[in-house]
């Protein structure tokens, strides 16, 4: 019987070292730092790369890792029940044109989906949930703001009645737009719609990884699930 054959490693066509790509995705995906910026502090650390080196390893790299911490995620998630969703939409600028990018997060900050459209209407809406429903299961209660854009999509979904409206109900949703803004200044906006959907899905996966929710915890605890985020972020595409 044949043994199975081992995947190939996404590295082997590269002589930079696996350790050193995972660092300058980590550190231009996670941080609001332009291409230039991780050139000049990886030059302070011995490493001599071009600001287009990490344009190019963000963007072959970055969605593979994100994929991977998305999936190992969604499996240990699948056993927990989702009690509540929050949905909101944010509008993006590209090249002068309105877009709107969705986000679903959950009852604790983590940013589920994200989904990026021309318009914020109906058919956008049942897009996006339909999308969201299909890969985290359903939610017992989803948290949305006064579009009408929502109760469209949920009634023919059959779930209108699991819909909530609330003043400062949608708070948690709305607080996690703001990494996005601040990594979206530092990149001077986006130029095309894939770019904003692909930087969206691996800068939330990112984010999801690294947030330790510092506030909640000691610092013993928080330096324990930062060192622990970290070795698990050295161990992808091995």
């Amino acid at each position: 019987m044949p043994r199975p054959r081992k995947p190939a490693s996404p590295f082997r066509y590269f002589h930079s070292s696996p350790e050193v790509i995972r660092l300058v995705v980590m550190m231009y995906v996670r941080f609001p730092l332009s291409l230039r910026n991780v050139e000049d502090l990886l030059f302070e650390r011995g490493i001599d790369l071009c600001h287009e080196t990490v344009r190019f390893w963000w963007n072959r790299f970055g969605p593979m890792f994100a994929a991977d911490i998305r999936r190992q995620r969604v499996n240990r998630m699948r056993g927990f029940r989702h009690w509540r969703w929050h949905v909101d939409e944010v509008y993006v600028k590209i090249n002068g044109e309105m877009h709107y990018l969705w986000r679903a997060v959950d009852h604790e900050g983590e940013i589920l989906e994200n989904y990026v459209t021309k318009t914020r209407d109906k058919a956008a809406a049942l897009r996006f949930m339909k999308k969201a429903l299909k890969r985290h299961g359903k939610a017992e209660t989803i948290v949305t703001d006064g579009l009408r854009s929502y109760p469209a999509a949920m009634r023919e979904l059959g779930n209108e009645g699991r819909r909530e409206v609330g003043r400062y109900l949608n708070n948690r949703v709305e607080n996690s737009h703001l990494p996005f803004r601040r990594r979206e200044r530092a990149m001077l906006r986006f130029r095309r719609m894939k770019t904003l959907q692909k930087f969206a899905s691996v800068h939330a996966s990112v984010h999801n990884h690294f947030a330790q929710e510092r506030h909640l915890v000691s610092r013993e605890i928080y330096k324990q699930r930062r060192s622990a985020a970290l070795a698990e972020w050295q161990s992808l595409m091995s």
